[in-house]
C-alpha cells in the first residue's frame, strides 16, 4: 500500500518519545502502518511532458512502479508544459481535470512521477480530496515492502524518515504544549510541528548509528576477505532485469526473485568455488532504476559499498528489453554517482530464450577478454559459458606444480581437488600420489603460507 506522503492530516503523535513514534519503531510496535489500507489502492497517474521529445518510457516505467506497489491503476493522465506550475506543477487547468477524473473514478490516490515540493503535494491534496504521491514517495513504499531482513528496513525506515522530514504540515486543532507550571515556565511552549521534527531528528541519528555498526562488521568482513585475497564479484543491473534468478543459479541460493520491479532488496553473499580461482564471494545488491532518490542512494551507501569495493561487476542486462540501452545508461549513472565506474565489468545479456535466433555466446575484446555473455537464467541457457567467462576474468598467472603427496597428506589433497587444479595424477609403488597442479599464482602462495609441508613435497617429486 502506498504511504502518504503528506496531506493535511499527516502528523505524529507526541505523548512520549516511543508511543509517539510508535509506526517507525518495528521492533516497540506490532501494529499495521497506520497509512496501509486493507483494500486495494485505486490511482489514478499523472505525468508531465517537459520537454518537446515526449519520454514514453519514463511514464511506462512509472507505471510498472504502480503495479508493483500493489496499486490499481484507473487512468493515466499526461500533458507538456515548458516548466513546472509553481502551485500545482501541472497547471490549473489539468490539475481540475485530476480532480475530476477522482471523482468520476472513485479513486482514492494520486501518483504523480515527478518529485513534488511539500507544497504543491498539500495543493494538490487539497483540491483532490485524496492522497498525493510523487515519485519518490512511491518508491519508498516499494522499497518498505520489499524490505525483509534488520539492515534493508534500517536502510528504508531512514529514507522514509528524510522524505517525511521535509513535508510534515500542521494538523488541526492544539498547536501548543505547556513545558510546565512553575513560575517562569508558563508560556506558548513547543508547537507540535516543532515536536515532530525534533522525533524524527531523534529517530534519525539513531538509525544512522545502527546502520555505521553494521556498515563496520561489513567493512571488517570486506577487510578479512581482501587480506585473504578473496574475489568478490558483485551483481548489479536495472531492476528487474533477472539478478536475483542469476544469483541463485549461480550460487543454489534461494533469494526471492519474481516478474516485478524491486522484487528484493536484501543483500545477499554466497561463497562458491570457482576451477582456477578457488574461493569467490558474490553479492546480490538492489536493482537500480532511472532517477533513484538520493536519500536511497545515501541509506543503501552501506549496501552499495560491497559494489564499490568488489573484483568484478556482473552488469546484467535484460536482452529483451526494448529500452536496454537507456537502461545500460541508467544504471553506469548510479555505478558513477556511488564511485564504482572504475571496477571491472562483464555484461550479462539475460532472458535470451525470450528473443529468436539467439544462443548462448561470450563476446571477447581484440585481446580476446571476455566482455559480455548471453544467457537465460531461467532456463540454464549459457550458465556454464558465464563460469568460464568469470574464470577467464578472475584469475591470475598460473602456476605449474609438481608434487609427491604422501597418503597422509589427504587435507591438502582435499584442497587441490575443490579447487579443480588437477591435471595429472599417478600413483608410485610405495602409495604416494604424484600430481601435477595448475593453479593460479595468488592461490599457491597462500596455500604455502597455510601448508609449509608443501615445499618438501615439491623436494620429493624432483627426486621421485
Amino acid at each position: 500500500m502506498i504511504i502518504s506522503s503528506i496531506s493535511t492530516q499527516t502528523t505524529l503523535p507526541s505523548e512520549d518519545e516511543n508511543s509517539s513514534l510508535g509506526f517507525l519503531f518495528p521492533e516497540n510496535s506490532e501494529k499495521t502502518h497506520p497509512t496501509q489500507l486493507e483494500e486495494k489502492d485505486r490511482a489514478i497517474l499523472v505525468h508531465l511532458f517537459l520537454s518537446p521529445e515526449k519520454d514514453i518510457e519514463n511514464l511506462t516505467e512509472f507505471q510498472t512502479l504502480a503495479h508493483s506497489a500493489g496499486v490499481e491503476v484507473l487512468a493515466t493522465l499526461t500533458t507538456s508544459r515548458s516548466t513546472p506550475h509553481a502551485k500545482y506543477f501541472v497547471g490549473t487547468g489539468k490539475a481540475e481535470e485530476i480532480q475530476q477524473a477522482v471523482e468520476a473514478l472513485s479513486a482514492n490516490l494520486v501518483l504523480v512521477n515527478h518529485e513534488l515540493s511539500p507544497s504543491q503535494t498539500r495543493n494538490l491534496s487539497a483540491l483532490c480530496g485524496c492522497r498525493v504521491v510523487d515519485r519518490t514517495g512511491l518508491i519508498l513504499d516499494i522499497f518498505a515492502q520489499r524490505a525483509r531482513n534488520y539492515e534493508g528496513k534500517l536502510q528504508v525506515e531512514l529514507a522514509q524518515l528524510k522524505h517525511l522530514s521535509t513535508r510534515l504540515v500542521r494538523r488541526l486543532g492544539k498547536q501548543d504544549q505547556q513545558k510546565g507550571g512553575a513560575v517562569g515556565l508558563r508560556g506558548p511552549g513547543e508547537t507540535q510541528l516543532e515536536t515532530d521534527r525534533r522525533l524524527i531528528k531523534v529517530r534519525i541519528q539513531q538509525l544512522q548509528r545502527r546502520l555505521e555498526k553494521v556498515n563496520q562488521q561489513r567493512h571488517q568482513n570486506r577487510k578479512t576477505r581482501q587480506k585473504a585475497d578473496i574475489p568478490t564479484v558483485s551483481l548489479v543491473g536495472y531492476t528487474n532485469a533477472g539478478k536475483s534468478t542469476l544469483f541463485n543459479t549461480l550460487t543454489q541460493a534461494d533469494v526471492y526473485a519474481a516478474d516485478q520491479l524491486f522484487a528484493t532488496l536484501d543483500p545477499t553473499l554466497r561463497r562458491l568455488q570457482l576451477p582456477e580461482v578457488g574461493t569467490t564471494i558474490f553479492a546480490d545488491t538492489v536493482g537500480f532504476i532511472r532517477n533513484l532518490p538520493h536519500d536511497l542512494v545515501s541509506a543503501f551507501k552501506s549496501t552499495l559499498q560491497e559494489t564499490c569495493e568488489a573484483t568484478l561487476l556482473l552488469h546484467v542486462i535484460d536482452a529483451a528489453d526494448a529500452r536496454k540501452l537507456e537502461n545500460i545508461s541508467a544504471v553506469n549513472q548510479v555505478l558513477d554517482e556511488i564511485g564504482a565506474n572504475e571496477v571491472p565489468i562483464l555484461q550479462v545479456y539475460n532472458k535470451i530464450d525470450a528473443l529468436p535466433a539467439i544462443s548462448p555466446f561470450i563476446e571477447r575484446d581484440e585481446n580476446g577478454k571476455p566482455i559480455a555473455v548471453y544467457l537465460s537464467a531461467q532456463s540454464g541457457l549459457g550458465v556454464d559459458l558465464l563460469h568460464q567467462a568469470i574464470c577467464e576474468r578472475l584469475r591470475n598467472t598460473l602456476v605449474t606444480k609438481q608434487l609427491l603427496l604422501p597418503p597422509t597428506s589427504g587435507q591438502i589433497y582435499a584442497q587441490f581437488y575443490q579447487h579443480h587444479c588437477i591435471k595429472q595424477e599417478r600413483f608410485n609403488e610405495f602409495g604416494d600420489r604424484l600430481l601435477t597442479i595448475e593453479v593460479d599464482e595468488i592461490q599457491w602462495q597462500k596455500w604455502l603460507k597455510q601448508y609449509p609441508q608443501l615445499t618438501e613435497y615439491l623436494e620429493f617429486a624432483q627426486w621421485a
